[in-house]
């Protein structure tokens, strides 16, 4: 690419990341720019080059248009690509070849974000490369196996931005366009954030309870890894229209198919906030099938107990369940995953899969899991000020490369990402 970038940023992750990354970007002489949405857009943004649309959502794709030809955008950054506004912005940006750079929360996490370019989850290159391909681009590199960086945790931080986020969404003036991509509103998810922080305590003890209650049963579990509905990979990239959909499958599956004396696990996700009533879903169903004393609910905590004595884990497409397949565990998924390979989920029917579910292929497992590492799992975090720095030092240089982190390994040659890795 010749002349000078000009990145522009939409929406990222609740904090500074964005702003962080683009002073990285613009220290190679590359042009930046963010358009924002709503307050908290504003807030993590200098006023210079910040663009705001305070305009009627069904003016987006005109203005999206002229704000690219204006300052000659030659990229496109955001986080997730499922959201409307991102999502008109990615088919417009195809289609006047902008590059379009893509931020995840981490396929392996919690040790890594994830960088792609075009799309991400279901609409991530991983869903059409399948294991011998991935194989043969790893053969033409001789880079080790990645280890796990220092720990970091920032989920703390996560939930002190999104607070804080939320906050000025909430409070500043000046947006009356503003829509939220969900179906809730600003003042409604504030309320169940609230609610959420008022009942940790009581949730920390029924999470002791059954926790406790699993551990001492001696039975047999097959744990179901549970996903927010709202969340985009549920909402964009599943056969279901709400999580109880996905719950009665799974547990008419179970009652069908599981030996009599085995029991089925429900974990909540951890950001679950009560606006889908969850554990009342379970509850009902496992009555209505005659399995109450075999189903169990766990609200949130650790996943890596309950997978330790698990048969076998199920999921919509949820990343957690990166760890069952680190472990060796059987794993069934029923919804577009970018881990979605013959290989190593089962494609059996569901009950089949809990009356003899089968293991997955450890090594075609391990080397999936090399080539993440290799091309789009960099290691860092949005949240956290150790996670920021971490993942500047290398992703700005995977960002200005000519050529994606994927067709990078293929051609035999190191992403900039493993080269810094390798020299310091």
């Amino acid at each position: 690419m010749t002349g000078r970038r000009s990145f522009l940023f939409l929406q990222g992750p609740h904090g500074p990341w964005f702003r962080t990354l683009a002073r990285g970007i613009a220290a190679s002489g590359a042009a930046v720019a963010r358009v924002g949405f709503n307050r908290g857009d504003e807030v993590f943004w200098p006023k210079r080059h910040f663009i705001p649309f305070q305009e009627d959502h069904a003016h987006w794709p005109q203005t999206f248009r002229r704000i690219v030809e204006e300052r000659a955008v030659t990229d496109l950054v955001l986080y997730g690509d499922t959201r409307p506004v991102h999502a008109q912005a990615v088919a417009i940006a195809r289609e006047l070849g902008i590059t379009v750079h893509v931020f995840e929360e981490g396929y392996l996490r919690p040790h890594w974000v994830t960088y792609e370019r075009g799309g991400s989850n279901g609409h991530s290159r991983l869903m059409t490369i399948d294991v011998p391909a991935m194989r043969e681009a790893l053969a033409r590199s001789d880079m080790e196996f990645p280890e796990a960086p220092a720990l970091w945790g920032d989920m703390k931080e996560h939930m002190f931005w999104g607070a804080v986020y939320h906050g000025f969404v909430l409070f500043g003036r000046g947006w009356p366009n503003f829509r939220p991509h969900r179906s809730l509103t600003v003042q409604e998810e504030f309320r169940l954030y609230l609610r959420r922080l008022a009942l940790m305590p009581v949730h920390h003890v029924e999470r002791r309870i059954a926790s406790r209650r699993i551990m001492r049963g001696g039975f047999p579990y097959h744990l179901v890894l549970l996903q927010l509905e709202h969340d985009s990979s549920f909402r964009m990239h599943s056969p279901y229209a709400t999580l109880r959909d996905f719950l009665q499958e799974v547990m008419e599956g179970f009652a069908e198919g599981a030996p009599r004396h085995h029991h089925l696990v429900f974990k909540s996700h951890p950001l679950e906030d009560g606006r889908t009533p969850v554990a009342a879903d379970i509850r009902d169903l496992a009555q209505s099938l005659g399995i109450t004393k075999r189903v169990h609910f766990v609200r949130g905590g650790k996943l890596a107990k309950l997978l330790n004595d698990a048969r076998s884990a199920i999921t919509v497409n949820s990343t957690a369940a990166q760890q069952v397949l680190w472990r060796g565990l059987p794993l069934k998924a029923t919804g577009a995953a970018v881990y979605g390979k013959d290989a190593f989920v089962s494609p059996q029917p569901l009950p089949e899969f809990f009356a003899a579910p089968q293991r997955p292929d450890a090594r075609a497992y391990r080397d999936y899991r090399h080539y993440l590492l290799e091309t789009s799992q960099v290691p860092g975090g949005f949240y956290s000020a150790r996670g920021r720095r971490a993942l500047l030092r290398q992703v700005v240089d995977m960002m200005l490369s000519e050529v994606d982190p994927y067709d990078a390994l293929s051609a035999g040659h190191a992403s900039p990402r493993l080269q810094v890795r390798i020299l310091r």
